[in-house]
């Protein structure tokens, strides 16, 4: 059997940061399934199919990462429900400050009662890429900041275009 871990999130864009978590994750598990939310309170900038789009030309064209053990996927269910129906036990999530740990612990808390076979693991980015986020680096490209330490080649291209 497949040890499958889903790594769910908006990516709204999808950073070194995200990237950093991806490349640790295809080396721990079989198969990783990066699953774009298209649901939520947040007001995106790229819609869901552009968010996939940028995923798989950031992934695979700029960084040069093989097919074979990621799929790349939208979903608006409970991530639990992901799990059962891509028969995952993990729920991958990235962790870059401290800051992000109270969220995250309360979300794994809450996942782990919607279902106990179900287990939430964190993974830290690299020193480097843990100040990045999706929402800095929106702001960044508002105010026409240099984003090639945040973001890949296809990112930067698309987000130049939106903001």
């Amino acid at each position: 059997m497949k040890n499958i871990a889903i790594y769910p999130g908006t990516f709204d864009p999808i950073t070194y940061g995200h990237i950093d978590v991806i490349k640790k994750a295809i080396n721990i598990f079989d198969k990783l399934i990066v699953a774009v939310s298209e649901g939520g309170d947040k007001n995106h900038l790229f819609s869901t199919e552009e968010r996939i789009k940028l995923i798989k030309k950031s992934l695979h064209n700029d960084m040069r990462i093989s097919h074979n053990k990621i799929q790349v996927i939208k979903f608006s269910t409970l991530t639990t429900t992901l799990c059962k129906k891509y028969k995952s036990k993990i729920i991958l999530r990235g962790l870059r400050a401290v800051s992000d740990f109270e969220y995250e612990f309360q979300l794994a808390g809450m996942n782990r009662k919607l279902n106990e076979k179900i287990e939430t693991l964190f993974l830290m980015s690299d020193v480097d890429n843990q100040v990045i986020s999706s929402r800095l680096v929106k702001e960044i490209a508002t105010l026409k900041g240099n984003l090639k330490k945040f973001i890949t080649k296809s990112v930067i291209r698309e987000i130049k275009k939106k903001v």
